[in-house]
């Protein structure tokens, strides 16, 4: 993934509906009005949010008869959890580090 996908793939996720129109995806494809019923917003605005996850290439959009659905591409996200996992090990081994240096300290308060 180029640091400009991997931009373009947090910016989208930046954004709560956004997410949560993931989140409605992760059980399978819908059309942009199943999409847009759980929100109170208009659909051209739900249309501006599906082409930012289009871009970032989160979703994918295909013809269907007279509907357009919506599916997830999980790629993306796949990719963004890769390089965020490098920090998350830098993360775990900190914490592991400070609790190892508080339990010495609680161990030294109760000498006296």
């Amino acid at each position: 993934m180029t640091s400009d996908s991997l931009s373009m793939t947090f910016s989208a996720l930046a954004d709560p509906t956004r997410r949560a129109i993931l989140e409605r995806l992760r059980s399978g494809k819908a059309t942009v009005g199943e999409l847009a019923e759980p929100f109170e917003i208009s659909l051209p605005a739900i249309s501006k949010h599906l082409r930012v996850l289009e871009k970032a290439a989160l979703i994918n959009r295909e013809n269907a008869a007279q509907w357009r659905l919506c599916s997830l591409a999980p790629e993306p996200m796949r990719e963004a959890d890769a390089w965020l996992s490098r920090y998350r090990e830098f993360w775990e081994h900190s914490l592991q580090q400070l609790g190892e240096y508080l339990n010495k300290s609680t161990g030294d308060n109760d000498d006296g």
